[in-house]
């Protein structure tokens, strides 16, 4: 394998890298132009179809070599629908591979497809726009699978399981409440995060009687939508008009399209159409010349080399610029180098700044690529427009996902508080936080609030509620609900971007399958029954969610507004933790704001920062930002498992009342009432 290590020899790289963007299968209705970049290859065919599948090709048409390494053909005809591959020579090993950069294939993407992009928008696509957004913090992320939202009976679909299913509005539940878009709109959330939706394996789109389910994280085609969320995988244009209705459909109800992208490794690695194009370029190698397995699927892409970076952000453009797709999030990103990242943010930004980018910064096994150039957690902040996921957070509020009995905060885990604490300052640089007593990092990863993702559930592992099953073994439910509650009321409260898990708001269940990748419908699908059984639970989401929304003081833009406003109390017991935002921070207009968690089985007395008049807008049945009740003091005590939120836009200092929040209408009251006095002086005068 020596003769492979030339793909990373300056030398290779100035010769062959080729920035064109006129790779693939450019269509016009009156030619074709196909490119493929393959600088070994010895000859390459371009084979065309009629069919997409158990047919032979009605022509070969020998490609010329052409520059930096690639090779070109022109078909001057109409070849909208036609079923394409590449025959590419490789020495005496000869490869027949669909196009890395198709923008259509056949069912199960066995061929490309040449395809006119424009005849496949919906009516009124050209005028879709993004919905308004400011700052990645202002994002409330929600996770899910698109057959997971709709596939149930419950969901009230025409199309279940499908992208059109997902972009039907008016859907109900026999029980009269709202499913799917409807759902998302009436929560509140700004961004719909879906699991992987390019084209992917393991799944046969041509038997959709056999019910299969995959979550999606085994890349075939990456620029082409799957087909088995379309109503017609045979027909090549439809997955992407229906997909690009699904998008306009969201936008138009005000929610933004995050995609999940699966770049760090592919479904296969010596069948991969990549390999198959330029054997052992785009895949990385270990120290014995095999394919390296960071990913812990077989093997992983080498993102460094720079035409698999071109490739990535190529890619991306094209499902932003295409599909008006609103973000990404990166699977395994510390498999991907901090410059692939950083020209990825670069890239994107050129088009539209509010689009978010954030992924796991982690890796699953040992890769080559090193520690210093992973875009792992640790190096966040040399990525500063890049975002992370928070797993001190997640662990640390309801236990650690690998041990399934481990508990955490909420459900009962001691000397948690530290690292909740580093999750409410977004992994931030806090003086009042003890970073020798989180769970892992010892030090803040991030440089700003905006480059961290806080969460206590995902599609992996247990759900919420599964996971608190496991770690309360004899607790009644009212006991988890109080648990499960507080879980993400540490989440909607803290300082970064929040995400949650598709139908954690009322108590999702996979029945304590962890890994449900692969489970039947009756595993993964969301039962919307179950939004009529905890219609409370809901609620309770639904105004945290309002909560953060129309009180800024809860999304912080910079670690130093943070560092200003956001104080710590001192705990009076263990598992308790509070802490204060004040003096109106980020433009907020309450003045002074508390946060309280009591993780015990009894009842603990906060002492708040000031004596004044505080109106509790969050306890442990109701959420929002409507006043609950008010009371006029400098402490309270709060129920077992139990969260609060106060605010106070008055005080009082040595027993004389300030009042914060609108000094102009408590000027109003003064004159109006200095003009009452004089009117009375002068019906008295007159008296007398």
């Amino acid at each position: 394998m020596d003769e492979y290590k030339k793909y990373d020899q300056d030398e290779f790289n100035e010769t062959f890298f080729y920035e064109g963007s006129d790779l693939g299968a450019i269509y016009t209705k009156e030619k074709t132009t196909f490119k493929v970049w393959s600088p070994d290859a010895s000859k390459i065919i371009l084979m065309l179809y009629d069919k997409g599948y158990n047919s032979k090709p009605y022509d070969k048409i020998k490609m010329k070599k052409d520059e930096k390494g690639t090779f070109t053909t022109v078909v001057s005809e109409d070849l909208q629908g036609v079923y394409y591959t590449y025959e590419v020579h490789h020495g005496k090993t000869i490869y027949e591979t669909v196009d890395i950069y198709a923008k259509a294939c056949s069912v199960n993407g066995q061929r490309g497809m040449v395809v006119d992009l424009d005849s496949t928008n919906p009516e009124g696509f050209e005028n879709d726009t993004r919905p308004t957004f400011v700052h990645p913090t202002d994002a409330i992320i929600y996770e899910a699978h698109v057959r997971d939202l709709t596939i149930h009976r419950s969901a009230g679909c025409e199309h279940p399981g499908k992208f059109l299913g997902l972009a039907e509005v008016g859907t109900t539940s026999p029980e009269g409440l709202a499913t799917g878009i409807d759902h998302l709109v009436e929560m509140g959330i700004t961004h719909l995060h879906l699991l992987p939706i390019f084209d992917f394996g393991s799944i046969d789109e041509t038997k959709p009687e056999l019910l299969q389910y995959n979550w999606g994280y085994a890349p075939v085609n990456y620029n082409i939508p799957e087909g088995s969320f379309s109503t017609n995988p045979l027909d090549g244009t439809v997955r992407i008009q229906e997909l690009k209705q699904l998008i306009q459909t969201l936008h138009k109800k005000g929610i933004r399209v995050i995609m999940d992208v699966v770049y760090n490794h592919t479904q296969d690695s010596s069948e991969s159409n990549f390999h198959k194009t330029v054997p052992y370029y785009y895949h990385r190698l270990d120290e014995n010349g095999n394919f390296s397995n960071g990913s812990g699927c077989g093997n992983e892409l080498a993102s460094e080399r720079p035409m698999v970076r071109k490739y990535i952000i190529d890619s991306l453009l094209y499902w932003v610029e295409e599909y008006h797709v609103d973000g990404f999030r990166f699977d395994l990103m510390g498999l991907h180098d901090v410059k692939t990242m950083n020209e990825i943010r670069e890239a994107l930004d050129q088009v539209d700044a509010t689009i978010i980018t954030y992924g796991e910064g982690w890796t699953a096994e040992k890769t080559p690529l090193p520690v210093t150039e992973q875009a792992i957690k640790n190096n966040i902040h040399k990525m500063p427009r890049i975002a992370a996921f928070s797993d001190e957070g997640r662990d640390g509020i309801k236990g650690h996902v690998m041990y399934r009995d481990q508990p955490g905060f909420v459900n009962g885990a001691i000397n948690m508080e530290e690292t909740v604490k580093f999750s409410i300052v977004a992994a931030t640089e806090h003086p009042q936080v003890d970073y020798d007593n989180i769970n892992y990092s010892k030090k803040p990863w991030a440089n700003q609030p905006h480059q961290t993702i806080n969460y206590v559930s995902c599609h992996d592992n247990l759900t919420l509620y599964d996971k608190l099953v496991e770690t309360t073994e004899g607790l009644d439910m009212e006991t988890r609900i109080k648990m499960h509650k507080m879980s993400n009321a540490i989440v909607l409260t803290s300082q970064g971007i929040p995400f949650l898990h598709a139908g954690v708001e009322f108590l999702r269940t996979k029945n304590g399958d962890e890994n449900s990748y692969k489970s039947p419908d009756t595993i993964n699908e969301i039962v919307w029954h179950s939004k009529y059984d905890h219609r409370e639970i809901v609620d309770y989401y639904k105004g945290l969610i309002r909560l953060r929304k129309e009180h800024p003081a809860f999304r912080m833009t910079t670690t130093e507004q943070i560092q200003t406003h956001l104080e710590f109390i001192d705990p009076s017991v263990s598992n308790t933790i509070g802490y204060t935002i004040t003096n109106s921070a980020n433009g907020d207009v309450w003045e002074d704001i508390a946060v309280l968690f009591n993780a015990n089985t009894s009842e603990v007395k906060f002492k708040l920062p000031h004596f004044g008049v505080w109106n509790i807008v969050v306890d442990g049945e109701r959420a929002g930002t409507e006043t609950i009740r008010s009371f006029t003091g400098d402490e309270i005590v709060i129920k077992e498992l139990t969260s609060m939120v106060l605010y106070s836009n008055e005080k009082q200092v040595n027993e004389v009342k300030v009042v914060e929040r609108n000094k102009t209408n408590f000027k109003n009251v003064a004159v109006a009432a200095g003009v009452l006095g004089a009117w009375w002086l002068l019906r008295r005068g007159k008296k007398k």
